[in-house]
């Protein structure tokens, strides 16, 4: 894995692609751990670190939340080990670019010290390379970044200074002048800058500038700082007076170029040249391999042309594209010779007394030189041996050279190529390399292509569609000339007769990405070819069990399939991450098409195969081994949706997907498949039996969303004789998971119906079964009416230490719906309890994840609750301001998530007449919601109506009807205890509590239909 932190932060792991880093808190935690490459971090040094003063109650969860995230996201919890000391990122300093950079500048001073300015000039180049923009770019309001920033920073300039210095004294002073120009506006009372600026004039001939900089800086250090400028500017001033500067010797005549011309910029690729640019100053063999089309060849040339060698002129470019294996009888290792001699004299080699081998030595042995080998995947073994030769007689020769595989040659350093950045959405594509070089090319073709609001969303289609590749995202861009970026976007299902017009100055093979593909298969053998398009079978890719499970045949025994797969990988056909094995969609588009030529036929294997799979997983869901269960089902989802569609029978595969589908949110399949009750295993079904009575209470409420909505709905499966002799029978089951959800069902039923005394020990047992066995999606469910309990009563801290728990076990589970809910309630917990800073804090941090995630209804409910945040402080312009801006956005979509809380700001403010006008449409939404919570909060609304309008009787009867709806009064909402206070000190304690009264021993039905009928239940209309 790679880790950037010198501009935005990023990662790359091992497979070259980027990891999906989303959250500004978790690229802190990334860049933190980062810059610690290999050594612990302790947790108290991250809480300071990421959020310094403003930790959140409850940090260590909060942090661990985020260790859980970042795990996920680098590809498991061998990238983010906790360790003795803390948690550790094992990561090398040189796969981390801020440690890289600083190695590189150390070595490049050494190299300055010693004189050996050529080499300190390519080094600090390399270190400057690094940088992508300003350090921890898109952290930088993390408490520990100031410091690194700045720090990094200014060892920048630093070694921008070295740089300069080490070309003056190469004589390239007109090469340099503009960057030290550049410099000095940045820092004008830097004395060095000065000096190497007043060095640089001089050296090209302009004394009287020279002079006037000298003058400019005494009079600013003067002005500013009251002092003289530096011995050592002094004496540059006093060698120049007297004609004494030593000028440089001019930069010799211009070293011949051996490199072709390029027609189009180079876009992107910055880490990959700061990447070839470290490994070939410390090494002798670097390959660049990656899968045609991904840009080896403009690469490998760019790299060169940054080298030392190339401004030499020891740089050599030899083309092998053209070179067959075999000809005419010659053999590949005497055409590469042949072609290598061309190279370096501009001719074929003609003979001669000396051997071809002699002759390239005699004119390789110049000092310092690269040589560059292009595209030598045809003739890995020819390559390899020459290279090898070469190598071994030429102790000061370097060779780059670019391949689909490996020359596997001891003592060779490979750079990993893969796709171009691609945006993770939208509002990210303008900085991706993907459809920076789609646009750069596009406008070329089409003057006036712009990536504008018409445009954007087709663009990033075709580069996610198209892998992020180089080659075929300019061919896509070539089509422009005769379509529009749309229809473009549309047609890429048939991607290789769309895109078949590339150059006609291009070899064959890269002219059309069908060619591109073929040149690489046809370099399989037979074995190869045959893995290949069945693993193009698999769209979640496949680890290796599962190929040998699927992919074996008598032609391809299973004991041979980890050698083939791995000549695969070597020959950029498949990517290998972790311990899967996955094709870029266009080489997997490719091998389908020849899957269904052979006429192999997987679909009974595979389905075999992955149901196995699923049912040996499913139960472990319920377990103390539910995260590897659902990491399995996570990885494998698109496999076994797929063997699900091939299998002739699916009810077994429903049976095993449904619990998973229930708890991770895929509510679609979820519903669809409901039909298939019969099928699943037999102790979800003694749960979801007993839950059935629960599903006769109407909660349009808990069908829109509740953590339990999976039991609620699987409950429909049940017989329908299933009934209290169920529930009975399920409350003593010998299972626990069956005891603990017998439980909490039996709980819920009895909360609907606003019973909140009988199922308090059904609650704790619930809690206690889920712990039991290790279920962290019931013990979520358990925890938050448990919760619920602490916080009607008034007990903020049980309610906030439950509703924490949930949220770190959300986390764990990965379940943004679970995730978001507690969030929500915790930081609605601490607004109740007064803690308006934490509220904020949790409201910002879910705020942002549901943006990030698109999850628009979810961040209306989360910005509902900052309204109320700033209600509850005081300021309710601002709580209005954010309702509008919600009704602006949203409309009428959303105005039911909304219109209460505008009703509790018009309470607030004492405006009886529009409180009045709200309450019928309020109430009416939170009937039709249907559950015992929001039926309570509509008798609550009711009583704040009634008391501004001057009816506090009727008022402390609708408070006495919200504990009947709900079972309890609420005592932890501070707005209630305020307008408790008030009412009583209207009606006097006996007064309150004898109207609360009439309120309290109604008939719950009776109660709830008064709220539904708006009636201002005053003693009188209680009596009537």
């Amino acid at each position: 894995m790679r880790v950037e932190v010198l501009g935005p932060v990023k990662a790359y792991l091992d497979s070259g692609g980027p990891a999906e880093i989303s959250g500004v808190r978790l690229r802190m935690l990334l860049s933190r751990l980062a810059l610690e490459p290999g050594r612990p971090v302790s947790a108290e040094t991250l809480i300071d670190d990421l959020w310094g003063e403003e930790a959140p109650a409850g940090a260590a969860a909060a942090l661990h939340s985020l260790v859980a995230r970042l795990r996920k996201a680098l590809g498991g919890a061998a990238t983010l080990e906790l360790v003795a000391g803390g948690y550790r990122l094992p990561v090398r300093a040189e796969d981390v670019d801020a440690c890289q950079f600083e190695e590189l500048v150390t070595r490049g001073r050494r190299e300055l010290v010693a004189g050996a300015h050529k080499e300190a000039a390519a080094t600090l180049g390399a270190a400057l390379g690094l940088w992508q923009g300003a350090a921890l770019a898109d952290v930088q309001e993390a408490p520990f970044a100031d410091p690194v920033a700045t720090r990094l920073h200014n060892l920048r300039h630093a070694a921008a200074e070295d740089r300069i210095q080490a070309e003056l004294h190469l004589g390239r002073h007109a090469e340099v002048l503009a960057d030290v120009e550049s410099l000095a506006v940045g820092q004008p009372l830097s004395e060095r800058l000065a000096g190497l600026r007043m060095r640089a004039l001089a050296a090209a001939g302009r004394q009287s500038d020279a002079l006037a900089v000298y003058a400019e800086i005494r009079g600013r250090l003067a002005d500013e700082l009251g002092v003289d400028p530096a011995p050592e500017l002094q004496e540059i001033h006093l060698a120049l007076l007297r004609g004494e500067m030593e000028r440089p010797a001019a930069p010799a005549e211009t070293a011949p170029n051996r490199l072709p011309a390029q027609l189009t910029s180079f876009v992107g690729r910055e880490p990959e040249l700061a990447q070839l640019g470290a490994l070939l100053s410390g090494g002798r063999l670097v390959t660049i391999v990656g899968p045609g089309g991904s840009g080896k060849t403009r690469l490998s040339l760019e790299a060169v042309a940054r080298d030392s060698a190339h401004a030499r002129g020891r740089a050599w470019f030899v083309s092998l594209a053209g070179v067959s294996a075999a000809d005419a009888g010659v053999s590949a290792a005497d055409q590469i010779v042949d072609a290598v001699l061309g190279a370096l004299n501009d001719r074929l080699y003609e003979g001669g007394e000396a051997a071809p081998l002699d002759r390239i030595c005699e004119l390789l042995d110049v000092g310092d030189a690269l040589l560059l080998l292009d595209n030598c995947e045809h003739l890995v073994e020819a390559a390899a041996e020459l290279v090898d030769q070469l190598l071994g007689r030429l102790p000061r020769l370097r060779i780059l050279a670019t391949s689909r595989e490996p020359l596997a040659i001891t003592g060779e350093a490979l750079c990993h190529l893969g796709p171009l950045d691609v945006p993770r959405d939208s509002a990210a594509a303008a900085e991706a390399e993907a459809v920076r070089l789609f646009v750069d090319r596009a406008s070329s073709v089409r003057p006036g292509f712009a990536l504008d609001a018409s445009t954007v969303e087709a663009v990033v289609e075709i580069c996610w569609r198209l892998d992020g590749m180089p080659l075929a995202l300019e061919l896509a861009a070539a089509k422009l000339r005769s379509m529009s970026v749309e229809q473009i976007a549309g047609r890429l299902d048939d991607r290789f007769r769309l895109l078949s017009s590339g150059s006609r100055a291009a070899l064959p093979r890269q002219r059309t990405l069908l060619a591109v593909v073929e040149w690489s298969w046809d370099l399989l053998d037979e074995q190869e070819r045959a893995l290949a398009r069945r693993l193009a079978f698999f769209p979640a890719g496949a680890d290796l069990p599962a190929l040998e499970a699927v992919c074996a045949d008598a032609s391809l025994p299973a004991e041979e399939i980890v050698y083939v797969i791995g000549s695969l990988v070597e020959k950029s056909i498949v990517q290998e991450s972790g311990d899967r094995y996955r094709m870029l969609e266009t080489v997997r588009a490719y091998a389908l098409g020849r899957l269904a030529e052979s006429g192999d036929d997987l679909a009974v294997p595979y389905s075999a195969y992955f149901l196995a799979l699923a049912e040996r997983n499913e139960p472990l869901l319920r377990t103390r081994e539910q995260l590897a269960a659902i990491a399995v089902f996570d990885a494998e989802y698109d496999n076994l949706m797929h063997g699900l569609r091939q299998a002739a029978d699916p009810s077994r595969f429903v049976g095993a997907l449904f619990w998973y589908w229930g708890i991770s949110g895929r509510s679609a399949q979820f519903e669809s498949y409901l039909q298939y009750g019969g099928a699943l295993p037999e102790q979800a079904r003694a749960a979801f039996g007993v839950v059935r009575a629960s599903m006769e209470v109407d909660s349009a409420g808990a069908r829109e969303f509740h953590p339990a909505r999976p039991l609620m709905r699987m409950a429909q499966l049940a017989a329908a004789s299933a009934g209290e002799s169920d529930l009975d029978d399920a409350l003593v089951s010998a299972d626990p998971w069956v005891r603990a959800s017998a439980h909490w069902a039996r709980d819920f039923l009895l909360t609907e119906q606003g019973d909140l005394h009988s199922g308090a020990a059904s609650r704790q047992e619930a809690r206690r079964g889920f712990e039991e066995v290790g279920d962290r999606w019931g013990l979520v469910i358990s925890l938050l009416p448990l919760a619920r309990d602490h916080s009607l009563r008034g007990e903020y801290g049980p309610a906030i230490a439950a509703l924490e728990r949930a949220v770190a076990l959300s986390s764990e589970l990965g379940t943004e719906d679970h995730l978001y809910l507690s969030r929500a309630r915790l930081a609605r917990e601490r607004r109740r309890s007064g803690d308006l800073d934490g509220a904020l804090r949790d409201i910002q941090a879910t705020h942002r994840r549901a943006r990030e995630l698109g999850h628009r209804r979810m961040e209306v409910n989360i910005l509902v609750g900052l309204a109320n945040v700033h209600r509850l402080s005081g300021d309710l312009e601002r709580a209005d301001r954010i309702l509008d801006e919600l009704a602006a956005a949203h409309g009428e979509s959303a105005r039911d998530l909304f219109v209460s809380t505008r009703l509790e700001n018009r309470l607030a403010r004492g405006d009886a007449l529009q409180a009045r006008k709200l309450l019928v449409e309020a109430v009416d939404s939170l009937l039709t919601q249907g559950y015992s919570a929001g039926l309570a909060w509509a008798a609550e609304l009711l009583a704040g109506v009634l008391a501004l309008e001057g009816d506090p009787r009727g008022a402390a009867a609708a408070l006495g009807m919200s504990q009947v709806i709900r079972g309890e009064f609420d005592h932890g909402e501070p707005e209630l205890r305020a307008l408790v206070d008030r009412l009583t000190e209207r009606l006097g304690e006996e007064g309150y509590a004898q109207a609360y009264r009439l309120g309290a021993e109604m008939p719950r039905q009776e109660a709830i239909d008064r709220v539904a009928g708006l009636v201002p239940a005053g003693q009188e209309a209680f009596l009537r």
